[in-house]
């Protein structure tokens, strides 16, 4: 059931990823540093308050809405909060966008508050299609999100001015379209009839993710903020570039994964008891860490072509541990967020969540005021990981209370030894590949380290090497 979810979602997961990579690609090369900086910390901004005051909607619709029919009452009373929370998320924007950025701070809000209205509009059509079990339309409905997200951020920059405003919007723009086209199409599914759950419901589940969210501020997002008091947006541009670079792949995998299985997950809670639902979380961590942790070990082997053949020269050089530290931090805050924290969710007990995001942000706050001063973007790095590994660690402790969940040593270490073997056979072959241009090396490494996982893989999982293939078969026969 998890391999044939992430199967489904993976095409537009990959589409999505593959989208901001080729953007990052582009627009380095486009626009100057600081501008591509500044462009990053829009996104933080608006990631912080979406998170706050929007993102949460999503989590509550998906607990108290059902899956299969959704009635216009619920979407009625979810878009009114919804309505409500993107105001003040406006509002908030604009104070934010004074105090980070005050020499361009009106460029700045105006990015962000379109980021915030295209984010909350197409958030909202797409958690409805996926309440309504229609995975295959959310699928394409992301690609083409993907697709005009790269397409018009570029297009902006060419006709109109080449600053981080213009890329901005463009992205914006891209986003809101696909929003109103999922809106179209899930509203034709929306069937008559009252709320399934009342404000008081809805604000229950809802105020501790939002505490959640502003307390895990510093967890999510503060280790950029002090890189551009510290210094300035352009060392904002050097870790944002190597955090997306180590990040995409893994969260491709870890988010194709999770969207089908949190929905699932929640269910199995409800229907066959918490039991039956830490089984499947065990299945879908044993997943998680098969695929995520050789994609981890390839992209710190390869790092040193991947970073030649991306990104402009003027990046080149200065991400040395950059990439193995994040990739660490992105594999803890997926274990934290795709398998721990569902446990507190589908007990219903977000507020728990608080309490995790409050160490991490703490430890990340710390440990950003202690290193980034005399270590710049290495300090960020660690940071992030000190904070994500604090804040994985508690929610670990706190979920167990509620439901443990059966670790897959057996699986893991498989899949570590996995890892490490994908990650010598694609170094030794970039290395053997000599001085060449990065592509040709990058291509050498990548499909040394793929043979290596793909084999152990079919030797150590040789029915889920059979199923994947029958999916993935019946998949493309599908497309």
């Amino acid at each position: 059931m998890l391999l044939r979810s992430t199967l489904i979602y993976a095409p537009a997961i990959l589409l999505t990823r593959i989208s901001a990579l080729l953007l990052l690609v582009v627009v380095t090369r486009l626009i100057d540093q600081t501008e591509y900086g500044l462009l990053t910390l829009v996104v933080t901004v608006g990631e912080m308050t979406d998170i706050a005051v929007t993102n949460w909607l999503r989590i509550a619709l998906l607990r108290l809405g059902g899956k299969g029919e959704v009635s216009r009452g619920s979407l009625m009373l979810a878009g009114q909060v919804l309505l409500a929370t993107t105001a003040l998320a406006l509002v908030i924007s604009v104070g934010a966008s004074a105090v980070i950025v005050p020499e361009r701070w009106v460029e700045f809000a105006i990015a962000v508050c379109g980021y915030l209205v295209a984010g909350s509009i197409s958030r909202f059509a797409l958690t409805v299609l996926q309440m309504q079990q229609r995975h295959s339309v959310y699928s394409m409905l992301e690609a083409l999100r993907a697709l005009l997200q790269l397409a018009l951020p570029i297009g902006a920059i060419l006709v109109f001015q080449d600053s981080f405003l213009t890329v901005s919007l463009g992205s914006s723009l891209g986003a809101l379209i696909a929003g109103i086209v999922a809106g179209i199409m899930a509203s034709r599914r929306v069937v008559t009839g009252p709320p399934r759950f009342t404000h008081r419901d809805f604000f229950a589940l809802g105020v501790p993710l939002i505490i959640m969210a502003l307390v895990g501020f510093g967890l999510n997002s503060a280790e950029r903020l002090f890189l551009k008091f510290y210094y300035d947006a352009s060392a904002v541009a050097i870790f944002a570039a190597a955090y997306a670079l180590a990040r995409q792949p893994i969260d491709m995998v870890a988010n194709a994964i999770n969207m089908g299985a949190f929905p699932e997950v929640v269910s199995r809670f409800d229907e066959d008891g918490p039991a039956a639902s830490g089984r499947l979380l065990s299945q879908l961590m044993a997943l998680m860490m098969r695929l995520c942790l050789p994609i981890a070990a390839m992209l710190v082997a390869l790092s040193g072509d991947i970073t030649e053949l991306m990104l402009p020269s003027q990046y080149h050089g200065r991400f040395g541990l950059l990439f193995p530290i994040i990739a660490f931090s992105v594999l803890c805050a997926n274990l934290t967020s795709f398998v721990y924290g569902v446990v507190v969710h589908a007990h219903k007990r977000p507020w728990l969540l608080i309490i995790a995001n409050l160490f991490g942000s703490v430890a990340t706050i710390a440990l950003s005021l202690l290193l980034i001063p005399p270590m710049a973007e290495i300090g960020a790095a660690l940071a992030l990981a000190g904070g994500s590994m604090v804040g994985s660690i508690t929610c670990i402790v706190i979920s167990e209370r509620l439901t443990p969940v059966p670790v897959p040593w057996r699986d893991i270490g498989v899949s570590v030894i996995i890892s490490l073997s994908t990650g010598v056979a694609a170094k030794l072959a970039s290395m053997v590949a000599g001085d060449v241009p990065a592509i040709f090396s990058l291509v050498a490494g990548g499909t040394a380290g793929a043979a290596v996982f793909f084999g152990l893989t079919s030797l150590f999982h040789p029915v889920a090497a059979t199923q994947f293939v029958a999916q993935l078969r019946a998949r493309l026969r599908i497309a």
